[in-house]
């Protein structure tokens, strides 16, 4: 640790590492609300091209970490924006040596929230705070107003707070950012966001896939169904952006560019870890699974092509009737759909907020993404009046305004279906979500034949419904 000596005047009050298009756009942000801001990147010239191209403005570049880490005000504040995984460990220990007890680094990026658990562990040893930082909006959010998640020591985000309440994306409700919670409940708080992303994205990609093919609508008039949604109940970004995204043509070939795109989707690892925590808490989520396994089941793009000439289906007439109510029916199943995907992040969050003992706010959490970021959407609205009324509610779906919203799209869901399975379109996260609904709703399972099959085979044992009070019990079925 190096002594608190000399006067911190003229000197920074926050410092950023990494000046890719995220930190760049960051550290841009910070500056234009008054902070001055030490700039550093692993290669010099790139520290020096940003410096350069911003003259005049409070950024200091710096070379080395020694003096990045002098050009900072105490207690020091210093924002990651480098790669998640090993590259965080091994910059924090270099950091080390040259910070003081009290000071705070910022991981900026989408780390999984157990290292940061680990790494706010192992640094606090050192007297170092550590800081998970969920950044949700992409390059336009970093650069005018992102959703911010940030979880870890109070004292840190105290004096943290000008900054990010600064920079965070406004709405009538506030700043989109507050303090999550403890160690690694910020990150944990966007992995979960994109979990949700997932999930809306696909059924959105459902949605237009139902029409493209039920219909035979073309890009221009998909653009306008998905503009015309995004003035009403289903206004969001997402749906706002597929609007958007719709409208542009090839500038070679004229063509919608969207016609053009690979159909083969990438993914970072979030929804991964979405999925994986949902089943080791175990959380029922197969909105967003089902978005997961989309994405997998896309790469296997040769197999696809080779079944689409040997696979041949028998598929339902389906009546011409019917087709005209499509339209409505594949709006209500997105939307419905998509109530889905949020409670069952919802039910995530709160059920890590019991197990790590984080506390966190679920109607914070609702009012943080009503800007700036990703998912943000008009639903969001709803969600945190109903967090509001009901701060112990279990689900989203059993709040009476939700529950009658859902109710009053139900039909139509429930067509988008079946229109679905008629015409062979898949539509995973949209028939998962009725799944879920339906499982959720309905007061007996058929595991009881599951449970008495386990018994049989495996002496499993089972809980009789009419003799509670024996607890577990075995029957020789055989």
């Amino acid at each position: 640790m190096t002594d608190k000596v000399g006067s911190d005047e003229g000197k920074a009050r926050i410092g950023v590492m990494g000046l890719g298009v995220m930190g760049k756009n960051l550290a841009l942000n910070i500056e234009d609300h008054g902070f001055s801001v030490a700039v550093y990147n692993r290669d010099e010239a790139k520290t020096a091209r940003f410096v350069e191209e911003n003259a005049g403005k409070r950024f200091t570049g710096t070379t080395t970490l020694e003096e990045f880490v002098r050009a900072l005000e105490r207690p020091r504040s210093i924002l990651l924006m480098i790669k998640a995984g090993e590259a965080i460990d091994r910059v924090a220990e270099s950091l080390t040596p040259l910070l003081d007890k009290g000071d705070i680094l910022i991981d900026g990026g989408n780390s999984h929230f157990a290292d940061t658990r680990r790494r706010e562990e192992a640094l606090g040893e050192n007297g170092i705070r550590f800081f998970g930082l969920g950044v949700s909006g992409g390059e336009r959010g970093a650069r005018f107003g992102p959703s911010l998640m940030p979880g870890g020591n109070r004292d840190a985000y105290e004096h943290l707070k000008p900054i990010l309440e600064a920079i965070a994306a406004k709405t009538e409700w506030g700043p989109c950012v507050s303090h999550i919670g403890p160690d690694g409940s910020g990150h944990f708080v966007k992995m979960v966001h994109n979990g949700i992303e997932y999930g809306v994205m696909q059924l959105i990609a459902e949605a237009y896939d139902l029409l493209r093919q039920g219909l035979d609508l073309d890009a221009d008039n998909l653009a306008a169904v998905f503009a015309e949604w995004n003035r009403g109940p289903l206004e969001s970004f997402l749906v706002g952006l597929t609007a958007k995204v719709l409208t542009v043509k090839d500038p070679d070939t004229n063509r919608p560019l969207v016609d053009l795109v690979l159909d083969r989707a990438g993914q970072k690892g979030t929804g991964r870890w979405t999925v994986e925590t949902a089943l080791a808490l175990g959380v029922p989520i197969p909105t967003i699974t089902a978005a997961l396994e989309a994405r997998v089941l896309s790469s296997l793009k040769s197999d696809r092509v080779e079944a689409s000439g040997i696979m041949k289906v028998s598929l339902e007439d389906f009546p011409e009737t019917d087709r005209g109510d499509l339209l409505l029916a594949a709006r209500d199943g997105l939307y419905a759909a998509t109530v889905c995907s949020y409670a069952q992040g919802m039910n995530l969050i709160r059920s890590a907020s019991d197990e790590y003992g984080w506390n966190i706010s679920t109607k914070e959490v609702a009012r943080i993404w009503t800007g700036g970021c990703i998912i943000r959407a008009d639903l969001l609205r709803l969600i945190m009046e109903a967090y509001e009324a009901r701060p112990g509610l279990r689900s989203l779906l059993l709040d009476g305004r939700l529950n009658e919203e859902i109710g009053g799209y139900q039909a139509g869901w429930r067509m988008a279906v079946r229109a679905a399975a008629a015409l062979g379109i898949p539509v995973p996260a949209t028939s998962a979500s009725l799944a879920y609904f339906d499982g959720y709703r309905t007061a007996n399972l058929p595991q009881n034949l599951l449970q008495a099959q386990r018994d049989a085979f495996g002496s499993h044992t089972y809980q009789r419904t009419d003799r509670p009070e024996e607890g577990f019990v075995h029957t020789d079925w055989l």
